[in-house]
């Protein structure tokens, strides 16, 4: 053995950083997470903090008024929901309503959305009138429609009697219509942010397509069904998923109308949790009622978003 190779090799020194080589990966992460801080604290104080609080609430029996602590039940409250036939009669109702608010507007959203695509005169007008709806507050959307509706100098009441067929009704107030009525109203405020969508994505697809296929004589309804839809169908897909979530959800257009009348018959599920908590003051049993109802949300997300992967959906 030879002096050169008894002698241990030195380590060799480590690569240095220069301006380079580019910023360390490190400082990149540590300078992402603090610009989306900022954001970030808003939305774990505002919704998961609530979230979270409003789970833990559903398994106590915490009630309003009460001087005795507030006790942990276990899943005590879930089980008299099981039970609970006007909390499901509300269930089947609100799902009524969501279904029947969602499918009319997306079908009427989806007109008027090809409408405006089309070259009209006054197309920036028809665009900006489109969208009144969505600028206004439920709460004034309710009070307006409580005018139309009015029985005794309400506008739909009088075209009915102007027109000969009957001296009109109570709309809002009757078992038979009042929940039809307020759908309308629903289809009405919530349709122009669809529209909005579905514009969008109309307006990114490209004409060259649709020239080449009425270039191969492709009638209006094949060039929809061939081009334009597989185009606009994974925004059409989104938009409806959120709107059916945000009408199931719905409260103060509702609210405004009937409060939940005549009978129960508008009574949705947040307007009968929003009664068990402010105004029995059962806040562990109305909590118990939020955590099913965002069960039912999260079910149908995870559907839309299996869906989506499965079929390879970017958008």
């Amino acid at each position: 053995m030879t002096l050169a190779t008894a002698q241990p090799k030195r380590p060799r020194p480590a690569k240095r950083r220069t301006p380079a080589d580019g910023p360390d990966r490190r400082l990149i992460d540590h300078g992402a997470w603090f610009l989306v801080l900022p954001a970030l604290i808003p939305v774990l104080v505002l919704s998961v903090g609530p979230l979270l609080y409003g789970i833990a609430l559903a398994f106590t029996d915490a009630q309003s008024g009460r001087t005795e602590p507030t006790r942990w039940i276990g899943t005590l409250n879930f089980q008299d929901l099981l039970h609970d036939t006007l909390f499901w009669d509300s269930f089947r109702i609100g799902l009524l309503w969501a279904v029947g608010v969602t499918v009319p507007q997306f079908v009427l959203a989806l007109g008027l959305a090809l409408l405006l695509n089309e070259p009209l005169r006054l197309r920036w007008l028809a665009r900006a009138l489109a969208i009144i709806p969505w600028a206004m507050p439920e709460v004034v959307v309710g009070i307006m429609w409580r005018l139309v509706y009015n029985p005794d100098a309400g506008i739909l009441n009088e075209t009915v009697r102007d027109l000969g067929l009957g001296d009109g009704r109570d709309w809002l107030s009757g078992l038979a219509t009042a929940l039809p009525a307020v759908i309308l109203v629903g289809v009405w405020a919530g349709m122009p942010q669809t529209t909005v969508a579905l514009l969008a994505a109309l307006q990114n697809t490209p004409r060259e397509l649709h020239e080449a296929a009425a270039m191969d004589g492709a009638g209006a309804w094949r060039r929809f069904r061939t081009v334009t839809w597989p185009a606009i169908r994974p925004v059409a897909l989104a938009i409806s998923a959120l709107n059916l979530i945000w009408n199931f959800n719905s409260f103060a257009l509702v609210y405004v109308l009937t409060n939940g009348g005549p009978g129960g018959r508008t009574r949705l599920p947040m307007l009968f949790a929003y009664e068990e908590a402010f105004r029995y003051g059962q806040f562990g049993y109305a909590a118990a009622m939020g955590c099913v109802m965002v069960a039912v949300i999260s079910t149908v997300l995870a559907f839309v978003l299996v869906g989506r992967l499965r079929r390879g959906d970017d958008a």
